[in-house]
């Protein structure tokens, strides 16, 4: 049987003639491949998407093709814009990215995704080959002025083994979020690494928040070896979260911005105060259940969706003892109203307490990233880098106080911006990179830091959750 070429619906040639900023196009169409492995659908999903920054006239646009990774077709990643446009920034200086995929179902939801069996460089080569005629007429124009173009093939790759959607909820500000039990690549000693994860379908490349996953069952042997898929079907298996360490990579080092103000808070401590803290930003609440069990702070989040804190509280273990309070609202706009507000909570089993917050606080740390897509993965939002909320900010603290941002800059000028107004507002800014992707942590300080480590209780009780190497990295800026 020979199989026509033409789109189930109907998509004008000329549209793909030139690059268009952020246009975004799907069609499907009956696949034309011989290949029944990875493209093994009768119908086949092809994206084509633009970059938001126009390409210059005299420049040949780069142009990238991904084929989705098999049964991840219903990821957010590989099915909605935003995980499109996340696809295309984290492929530098591409102008046009192509994925080509099996179609899946109508209104798809992540499931069940099972790692398959790696694909051979001749059959990937096979492939690539076979999509060669397709991939040419989605080329612009411009690209055929010189030669017959060559099509930059990208590889989709992760260390996530196995993974399941436990919950998927609605807020009225993150829109779709769904949490999520994954295995990863496990060491060399057989140990299975297993997470709990939040992630927004927003921003679906992102993890929001994550967390260990202990499984709760008879044989203590099975925790440490057998994998999260034979694990779920063990009759009365249940599972725990672990959050007395950090595993998200940026949480670690803004917990090390501590080592800066650790004699001030030892001298606090001393003199029978608890130390305070203000995180902006709770997603699963880890960093704040770490401060407060960890540590021994004395915590107040806020977040701007109370959904989230549900899900926070069913599924990450947050909040267990009702000791850290909460305020639903606007980061920036609670700040800078902090003196007026109070404590809130909902129906669904969260604290509520209506005491007016006036003490000052030791650390205020921000963990918010941008609500747009279309911006890539950035942190914090570009409306929070502004000299009157780091005023706000600095109102809040303590005279020995210190600011703690995660930072993921948009690009340059922007991190350039960011530490200039801080350094405005502060008496000193340090920075530590985390290594993770162009992610840094800054540190903003409201007067001169002093070391003391004789017999500093808090310091040791820091160094024995956060390495000391950490003390290390901090730079000033």
């Amino acid at each position: 049987m020979v199989m026509s070429f033409q789109p189930f619906n109907v998509i004008e040639p000329w549209v793909f003639e030139t690059i268009t900023p952020s246009q975004f196009i799907t069609f499907t169409m009956p696949n034309p491949l011989n290949h029944r492995r990875l493209l093994h659908a009768l119908v086949i999903r092809v994206a084509v998407l633009d970059s938001p920054i126009a390409t210059a006239d005299d420049e040949v646009p780069l142009i990238a093709a991904m084929i989705v990774p098999n049964h991840r077709e219903t990821d957010w990643n590989f099915c909605t814009e935003s995980g499109h446009l996340q696809l295309l920034y984290d492929s530098h200086n591409v102008s046009r990215l192509i994925l080509i995929g099996n179609n899946p179902p109508p209104n798809p939801e992540p499931s069940i995704y099972i790692r398959p069996q790696v694909t051979g460089p001749l059959e990937k080569q096979r492939l690539e080959n076979e999509l060669k005629p397709l991939l040419m007429a989605l080329h612009p124009k411009v690209s055929f002025h010189r030669r017959l173009p060559e099509t930059i093939i990208l590889t989709y790759e992760d260390d996530v083994v196995y993974r399941v959607t436990i919950a998927k909820f609605v807020g009225p500000i993150v829109g779709e979020f769904v949490v999520e039990d994954v295995e990863l690549e496990g060491n060399r000693d057989r140990s299975k690494m297993l997470r709990r994860r939040l992630r927004f379908k927003r921003m679906p490349n992102l993890i929001q928040s994550q967390v260990p996953l202990i499984p709760v069952i008879s044989d203590d042997e099975a925790t440490t070896h057998v994998d999260l898929e034979s694990l779920r079907k063990i009759v009365n298996a249940k599972f725990d979260v672990d959050t007395s360490v950090l595993v998200h990579p940026y949480l670690p080092p803004m917990v090390a911005g501590l080592f800066l103000i650790a004699s001030h808070l030892n001298e606090r401590i001393q003199q029978g105060f608890t130390p305070r803290a203000l995180c902006l930003g709770i997603g699963g609440g880890v960093l704040l259940s770490f401060m407060k069990t960890q540590l021994g702070f004395d915590v107040v989040g806020v977040e701007a969706d109370k959904v989230v804190l549900t899900a926070a509280t069913k599924h990450f273990g947050f909040n267990k003892s009702g000791s850290i309070r909460f305020i639903v609202g606007d980061a920036i706009e609670v700040i800078q109203n902090f003196p007026s507000q109070k404590i809130k909570g909902d129906s669904d089993g969260l604290k509520v307490n209506n005491d007016v917050l006036d003490a000052k606080f030791d650390v205020v740390m921000v963990d918010l990233d941008s609500n747009e897509a279309q911006n890539g993965i950035s942190a914090p939002p570009p409306e929070f880098v502004k000299k009157p909320v780091f005023k706000a900010a600095r109102s809040l603290l303590d005279d020995r106080g210190v600011l703690i941002i995660n930072v993921v800059p948009l690009n340059e000028l922007f991190y350039t911006t960011l530490v200039k107004d801080l350094k405005d507002t502060f008496y000193t800014v340090y920075g530590i990179d985390v290594g993770n992707q162009g992610n840094f942590v800054v540190v903003a300080t409201v007067s001169p830091t002093s070391s003391n480590d004789h017999d500093n209780d808090f310091l040791k009780k820091l160094t024995s959750v956060i390495p000391g190497t950490y003390k290390d990295t901090i730079v000033e800026l």
